[in-house]
């Protein structure tokens, strides 16, 4: 049992390690604009970062120099203290590192295979990531992505998760925090919406309540019955919004419009020493309670709903709205 007294799954967190897209558009924009300017970039996106991190009085993270067993045995001890069932590893530096995890932790992680779409020979490699490597999901950062996510050049991806029955988490919106990607193609959920009329069996998860699109994921979801929404992120970005938002705001409509049953829990854990983010879940747990969810809701939102998207059977957990106690 959890420290909050009722089984948990945190969906959406990420084992650090290198992020290989990251740095090769990095390494695109030194190539095109120099390394100046990519500095001055860098520094800009620090000092938001750093506003970020005071306002939720996180300490400051440093390079990580731990072997990845020594990584992986830090988050293990996180998830055994606070009690969750399961933490699913949106990435961790690269799939073959992330399944090596994941396979020596099989009662605690769970782990998505994290490449883009448009890269070449991706459907060959998310066949491997699903088949091969035992990984049980797909992470897409939509922006990163070079071609509407509706091109009929990605359908073999979208066919791959069909057929494995994997479940497709997809961030739409800024990418990494203020100072980082604030425009580019498929920033808006609607991108999805082609994609998941086509694919009407894939389950489709948007990222962080939407992450500055919250009233388009809404008209995603009311179009298509197989998205659904995490709760995962600082949301930080609430405060770029033109008008008053909060985390309880965003949970309400959300359970108004899509239902418990399409809601998964997360926090986007990932950096140490900040370790597992205790208070972003403790803040989701105590809105849960202010909002007078049945346990029922609860407990779809905290666990069902992820186990039943991962085919997970888990002790204390149920997948069904009918069954949860």
């Amino acid at each position: 049992m959890s420290r909050w007294g009722f089984p948990v799954v945190d969906f959406h967190c990420h084992l650090p390690g290198p992020e290989p897209t990251q740095d090769r558009l990095d390494a695109e924009y030194e190539h095109v604009c120099g390394p100046a300017k990519l500095a001055r970039l860098r520094e800009n996106a620090k000092g938001y970062h750093e506003r970020v991190r005071r306002a939720r009085t996180l300490p400051p993270t440093g390079p990580e120099t731990r072997s990845t067993e020594e990584v992986a045995a830090a988050w293990r001890a996180e998830a055994d203290d606070v009690g969750l069932a399961r933490v699913v590893f949106m990435s961790g530096g690269g799939n073959d590192r992330l399944a090596k995890v994941v396979a020596a932790h099989p009662d605690r992680f769970a782990g998505f295979a994290n490449h883009q779409p448009c890269s070449p020979g991706a459907a060959a490699e998310l066949r491997r990531a699903a088949g091969e490597l035992g990984l049980s999901g797909y992470k897409v950062i939509a922006p990163w992505v070079t071609v509407p996510l509706a091109d009929r050049s990605l359908w073999p991806v979208w066919e791959v998760c069909e057929e494995y029955g994997l479940p497709v988490v997809m961030h739409f919106g800024p990418v990494n925090g203020g100072g980082g990607l604030g425009h580019a193609p498929n920033m808006d959920p609607i991108a999805l919406h082609d994609v998941a009329k086509a694919f009407p069996t894939v389950n489709f998860v948007v990222a962080h309540f939407g992450c500055g699109y919250p009233g388009e994921l809404l008209r995603l979801g009311w179009a298509n019955a197989n998205v659904h929404a995490d709760t995962s992120s600082n949301h930080e970005w609430t405060r770029w919004m033109p008008y008053e938002l909060t985390l309880k705001d965003l949970f309400r409509r959300f359970r108004e419009t899509f239902g418990p049953e399409r809601i998964l829990f997360g926090t986007d854990s990932c950096d140490f020493p900040w370790g597992y983010i205790r208070q972003y879940a403790d803040e989701q747990v105590r809105i849960v309670h202010e909002l007078n969810l049945s346990a029922r809701d609860r407990g779809l939102i905290f666990a069902g709903n992820a186990a039943r998207l991962l085919g997970l059977d888990l002790p204390g957990v149920t997948t069904t709205r009918e069954d949860v106690a």
